[in-house]
């Protein structure tokens, strides 16, 4: 209020005119998107950041939150839970559902803060002309031209997408907040994104909890992913009873060199039309060890794909690949289902900008592929588990040569990490059926932490708070809430999953 309207409103007063009461500001009004939570209050908003630092001719983006206020209001938050749901590409605030049911009674006293990574859901999402369900359907160099392409439709926008920017984003909307500390919960990619946080803003972090867990420095050709294929169906076996572990590791031998050599044929209905899909050694352990992963131990009553598995491969270790061919259409069928009009473009972004490589990013394309074939030739035995190295590494959804013609000029550069990590309680859980981000990375993820602990979480997939007795669920809000790694004898009451024999 500045001298003159102070002598207004004293002249008012000394007339006997009331003053008037100002009116107040409207409250801001939430955005179409912003999700409606039963018992909680909702803050949503955009927070407006730079596509790439030091290229405002790039333009902005629009960063997407929603905060989930605690019910207990009144009295302070006993913290705020910074929760990421995965990817590269999981949209957080769409998922708000799945994560109020895994923290449960969490949230009656703490704060749940979901943000869209940039590039995803509400922060302007990306698509650059790479449909997920190629993955599936096409040989792997049309995936990889669809990825080098990505890149070329984007431009210099590409150098835009990385977890360093993301984590960079997600600082600006906790500081907006003010928000003085976070607790971290991420889940798969989000175990990725969030140390990478953690690294960058350590004075931030209170405590964190990483589920289907991987390091920072990943192994660019997969090898724990490999090598948890045949520790799987040793465990399956061996947990069942229902079939013998060794025999089924070496028919996955026998079934993976005769792909390499003779690719089966698989029928697919596909956009309405029925086709045959090649099944090439690369195509079926990507099956194997990602898509057979998913939701294991979720429905404890039924036979998850990974538990026809061993009856598949021995019928097809002699020659018989009927019930291997249906089964492999059916996860086939389903992952179809599951991309259906998805854009795997921020995907291929984030990890071709940050994850490292078996060539230097200067390097041609010719020169790529020398040094990506001699990583692969110089793979010690067993590495691979029952795989080849090419067809393992040529498998990944990720990694491998999926960047292969991903180009060097206006794109990131692989995150390098820099070992310092906050000192605070973290807790890493994995499950021990997991091919995807496998038990022996959740360990090395552990490792990156000081104070880190890690828990295996028998008979489950990827993801092992969806297995539905609510044990990792309860564990997971119990660190969150007291810093410490509480009671886990539940884990040995999770039931083995069933296995055909």
């Amino acid at each position: 209020m500045n001298l003159t309207s102070i002598a207004l409103a004293l002249s008012i007063a000394l007339s006997g005119v009331p003053t008037p009461t100002p009116t107040p500001a409207p409250a801001p009004v939430a955005p179409a998107w912003c999700p409606e939570v039963s018992g909680h209050r909702v803050e949503c908003g955009t927070l407006p950041r730079p596509l790439v630092q030091g290229r405002p001719d790039l333009g902005t983006v629009g960063v997407a939150y929603a905060r989930i206020l605690r019910q207990e209001t009144a009295k302070p938050a006993g913290g705020t839970i910074l929760a990421n749901p995965g990817g590269p590409g999981g949209q957080a605030i769409a998922q708000h559902e799945t994560f109020t049911h895994l923290l449960g009674g969490l949230l009656t006293d703490h704060d749940l803060l979901l943000v869209d990574p940039r590039g995803v859901g509400q922060s302007d999402a990306l698509t650059c002309g790479v449909p997920a369900g190629v993955v599936v359907t096409e040989p792997r160099e049309s995936l990889l031209r669809l990825v080098g392409r990505c890149a070329d439709n984007l431009g210099p926008r590409a150098a835009g997408y990385t977890s360093a920017a993301t984590a960079d984003d997600l600082d600006a909307v906790r500081a907006a907040l003010g928000i003085p500390k976070v607790m971290l919960y991420g889940l798969s990619y989000g175990t990725y994104l969030l140390p990478v946080y953690a690294q960058r803003y350590p004075g931030r972090v209170q405590s964190a909890v990483f589920s289907a867990a991987y390091p920072i420095d990943l192994d660019p050709l997969g090898r724990e992913s490999a090598q948890a294929v045949s520790l799987t169906l040793r465990r399956i076996c061996r947990r069942s009873g229902a079939c013998d572990g060794e025999r089924a590791v070496r028919d996955l031998g026998r079934v993976a060199a005769r792909l390499r050599a003779v690719p089966a044929r698989v029928p697919l209905t596909v956009g309405g039309q029925s086709r045959w899909v090649s099944l090439t050694e690369d195509r079926f352990a990507q099956l194997v060890y990602s898509s057979a992963s998913v939701a294991v131990g979720a429905a404890p009553s039924e036979v998850p794909a990974i538990g026809r598995l061993p009856r598949a491969l021995r019928g097809a270790a002699r020659g018989d690949d009927r019930e291997l061919v249906a089964l492999v259409g059916e996860i086939m069928a389903g992952d179809l289902a599951a991309y259906e009009g998805m854009d795997m473009g921020i995907a291929a972004t984030v990890s071709c900008n940050d994850y490292p490589r078996p060539w230097p990013v200067e390097a041609p394309l010719a020169e790529r592929r020398r040094l990506f074939e001699r990583a692969v030739e110089w793979a010690r035995p067993g590495e691979f588990g029952a795989f080849s190295p090419l067809g393992f590494a040529r498998a990944q959804a990720d990694a491998g040569d999926y960047c292969l013609r991903w180009p060097a000029k206006g794109t990131g550069r692989p995150y390098v990490s820099t070992g310092r990590f906050p000192d605070v309680p973290v807790l890493v859980l994995n499950g021990d059926l997991d091919g995807i981000t496998a038990e022996a990375n959740g360990r090395k993820a552990a490792a990156q932490f000081r104070r880190g602990t890690f828990v295996p979480v028998p008979n489950v997939g990827h993801v092992s708070e969806f297995e539905p007795s609510g044990c990792v669920t309860g564990i997971v809000s119990g660190f969150l809430r007291d810093g410490r790694t509480g009671d886990t004898s539940c884990l040995a009451a999770i039931p083995p999953v069933k296995v055909l024999g």
